[in-house]
């Protein structure tokens, strides 16, 4: 039991590390594709901000509220869309700004505020990698020496709470024994 213990917590450890490896080659990806959904953003705002330039003193938000006051449903629907617009291009700005930080604080970002959707077309597109820089290493053997001791835990927990039913299994079995040697009549 010892010996097969001693691999797979081994496996678990190297496997942990290799896994947490990937964690930065996805986070710059994400980023990637974070970029990619602001730039297109920007560009579908440029025209409507030449109109803002032209006619509104360069103000996007008067041009919305131009639109929005509108007596035309259209022109109110174009207004919600081009706000709409500018929101996320806010969204994807801050949180592009955010992820400019560390590997820790990028992990602990899109934990607090994922975006599923972008989540979701970074995995599908994900090509596993590593990314070689010193922060990258000490994350991933971190985080792998954090899996495998929690590993170590429960298999060492589960193991004791096993030896411990084994022992009062056995205890119970004793004093039953016991139990009946006193009852029953001694023949002799």
């Amino acid at each position: 039991m010892g010996l097969v213990r001693g691999i797979l917590d081994r496996l678990v450890l190297l496997a942990a590390v290799l896994l947490a490896a990937c964690i930065p080659s996805f986070i710059v990806q994400y980023r990637q594709r974070l970029g990619g959904r602001l730039e297109q953003v920007h560009a579908d705002l440029a025209p409507f901000q030449t109109i803002a330039d032209h006619n509104f003193g360069g103000s996007l938000s008067k041009l919305i509220d131009y639109h929005l006051a509108s007596q035309d449903a259209t022109f109110q629907q174009e207004g919600t869309a081009v706000q709409a617009m500018v929101d996320a291009a806010a969204r994807l700005s801050a949180a592009l700004q955010a992820l400019n930080t560390d590997v820790v604080h990028q992990c602990l970002y899109l934990v607090r505020h994922p975006d599923y959707g972008l989540l979701q077309s970074t995995w599908s597109a994900y090509q596993p990698g590593f990314t070689l820089t010193v922060q990258s290493a000490l994350f991933a053997l971190l985080l792998g020496l954090i899996v495998w001791l929690v590993f170590l835990g429960l298999w060492h927990g589960t193991a004791g709470v096993v030896r411990a039913r084994g022992r009062a299994t056995r205890r119970r079995e004793e004093r039953r024994r016991e139990e009946r040697r006193r009852i029953e009549p001694h023949v002799g």
